[in-house]
């Protein structure tokens, strides 16, 4: 049994992911074995918080395999791909844009106007789509720091690992990607936050009765025609109904409330009948949306974030609070600033009981809920949190400006420690693939390395996963935290009390692109049994099920997807759900997918929205849903 991470630096887990192969998720390589442990904790010490060696508590930098931004204050993608202009970022895929903040449209293509951003489909150089570090201890695999990557190391050799393009809803639903874009047409309805209490009940023009070209179809020629017996029915599919500035929008979501499915885009908020798709509720907004957190609280409240302006300096500092069920705006905060270095354009924000908090380099403030007062700002001491995990603990990714970055878990009400586990110098917090139990990605930018730890719940050391030739695939959904990634809503990767589970990446010289699913012990480390997908399909976990994983089988150009569970023994996949092979095509072609199950329900829903003109944008699939 190899010895679990120290507070070291960790010696090397996961190798960097590499570019994803063409027409395919990127992937990742596996973790590599820690250095042995210096004191306790003695897991590997996790890299250090975003990049010091920079105003605050530290920005993101470059890592190892990434290429020198020629621009000055240029930082490379999410996936380490390089940009050519000064503050330029690449888009969520790490694709190259040709001017500054540029970013293609929904499906890469490039949009002329400045803050365009490439398609969720572009190759990314990053550890979530070929560009982390190889880690050198028996880590976790070098999965993409925060989105699908693809083909790339093993994490555990230093090769770099492909990652799935999804996102998972509901128990797992990735947040909101980078936002770079600001502005678009001033014109509409746009109330101010602090009125927007009232909801504008609307029809659902949106939803689409046909084949997903998004003009509709007669209702004798429906997406159920060519249905097959024992294949799931297209309850509904819907296109953009929104006028979006030319760079297009990135989409929230989805949440769920009762028998609502909530998304958020641009500048509304939006639910949604889960049985026919029809609009219940519209929640507009003076400005663009530019945070929210992976999920709601279980009544069903959720507080997104909120540019204070139109123009592309305005900063995202708005909170402000959202009824999922009735549609209803809630209370309103400002967040207030911290300091000279304190960067209000990007933060995550999470969930935890009855307290949000707002999180960006160096600074993060926390409110109660229920009527948003403010609970606790700066931390004692000179390490300050980043980004904060929601749902059943409050865990924090933090960086020490004496270096040695840590993780902590706090208090939602007083933002106290109850334990501290410390990293090595050069480690920093990638992302939180399971909360309960304590699942975490690290990454050394400086060595180009990567691993995954598991700690027991007081903090301690409890293995390093071994992921030894693999590659693995897990998809986060963006790179660094400090632009805006959410730290938690991971896909490819699931966890219960004794195993972790996730997915390899397909082989990026087979044409059969079928992967496995790989489940180690989180007292060991090694790996237990290995679940093979069908033929020409891969598989992808998305939480726990039942006492089951939960895995999606993508559709192919010919075969519709399914929603399965395997067993925690192994073994091969159980069908809850065939997706007709009659909308493959469709159900295949959503951009920067993200995925749900909810109530029987499984939900597809696009992870941004952007055309080259306005009637494309309007043909543009935004979410479908499949049923019994």
């Amino acid at each position: 049994m190899s010895q679990p991470p120290s507070q070291q630096t960790p010696q090397g887990g996961f190798g960097a992911p590499q570019d994803p192969p063409q027409g395919g998720a990127p992937g990742q390589g596996g973790p590599q074995s820690p250095p042995p442990p210096a004191q306790p904790p003695q897991m590997p010490q996790p890299p250090t918080g975003p990049p010091a060696a920079q105003p605050g508590y530290g920005y993101p930098q470059a890592g190892p395999g990434d290429q020198q931004p020629p621009g000055p204050y240029s930082q490379p993608g999410p996936y380490g791909q390089q940009q050519s202009g000064p503050y330029s970022q690449p888009g969520p895929y790490g694709q190259q844009q040709p001017g500054p903040y540029n970013q293609p449209g929904p499906y890469g293509q490039q949009q002329p106007g400045p803050y365009n951003q490439p398609g969720p489909y572009g190759q990314q150089p990053g550890p979530y789509g070929g560009g982390y570090p190889p880690q050198q201890f028996p880590g976790p695999p070098t999965a993409p720091p925060g989105g699908a990557g693809g083909g790339g190391r093993n994490p555990f050799k230093g090769k770099p690992g492909v990652i799935v393009a999804a996102a998972v809803a509901g128990a797992l639903v990735i947040g909101g990607g980078i936002w770079f874009a600001v502005g678009g047409d001033d014109s509409g309805d746009k109330p101010n936050v602090s009125k927007s209490g009232d909801a504008e009940p609307t029809g659902s023009p949106s939803v689409d009765q046909g084949d997903g070209s998004g003009d509709g179809r007669e209702a004798t020629d429906d997406l159920n025609a060519g249905r097959k017996d024992g294949e799931a029915r297209i309850e509904w599919l819907q296109t953009n109904d929104v006028d979006l500035p030319r760079n297009g929008a990135d989409v929230y979501g989805p949440w769920f409330a009762g028998d609502t499915v909530v998304k958020a885009m641009y500048r509304q908020v939006v639910g949604y009948s889960a049985a026919d798709g029809k609009k219940k509720w519209t929640l507009s907004l003076p400005a663009e949306i530019c945070a929210a957190p992976v999920a709601s609280t279980a009544t069903g409240k959720l507080v997104i974030g909120v540019k204070n302006g139109t123009t592309e300096k305005a900063d995202c500092n708005q909170l402000q609070l959202v009824d999922l069920t009735t549609g209803k705006g809630g209370w309103k905060k400002e967040i207030p600033e911290t300091g000279a270095f304190d960067l209000l354009s990007d933060i995550t924000i999470a969930i935890s009981g009855d307290t949000v908090t707002a999180a960006r380099t160096g600074a993060v403030n926390a409110f109660r809920m229920s009527d948003g007062k403010e609970l606790f700002g700066k931390l004692p001491g000179n390490c300050q949190p980043y980004a904060l995990t929601g749902g059943a603990k409050l865990i924090a990714a933090e960086s020490c400006t004496s270096g040695g970055n840590q993780i902590q878990e706090l208090d939602p009400t007083t933002g106290r420690a109850k334990w501290t586990y410390k990293l090595a110098a050069d480690w920093d917090t990638d992302k939180i693939y399971s909360i309960n139990p304590l699942v975490v990605s690290l990454k050394n930018d400086e060595k180009d390395t990567w691993s995954i730890v598991a700690l027991n719940a007081n903090g301690t050391p409890r293995s390093q996963i071994q992921g030894g030739n693999d590659k693995f695939a897990p998809n986060c959904g963006g790179s660094f935290i400090v632009f805006g990634q959410n730290l938690e809503g991971c896909v490819g990767v699931a966890a219960d009390a004794n195993t972790f589970y996730m997915a390899t990446a397909p082989d990026s010289g087979s044409t059969s692109r079928t992967n496995e699913i790989v489940a180690f012990s989180l007292d060991t480390g090694k790996s237990t049994w290995r679940a093979k997908a069908p033929e020409g399909r891969t598989m992808t976990p998305l939480r726990m099920e039942g006492g089951n994983v939960l895995v999606y089988l993508d559709a192919t150009y010919d075969t519709g997807g399914e929603v399965a569970t395997v067993a925690p023994t192994g073994g091969a996949p159980t069908t809850l759900l065939r997706h007709p092979a009659s909308t493959a095509q469709i159900e295949n072609s959503f951009y920067s997918p993200k995925y749900a199950y909810v109530d029987g329900r499984f939900y597809v829903m696009s992870g941004r929205v952007s055309a080259s003109n306005d009637e494309e944008e309007l043909k543009t699939k935004t979410m479908m849903a499949f049923g019994k």
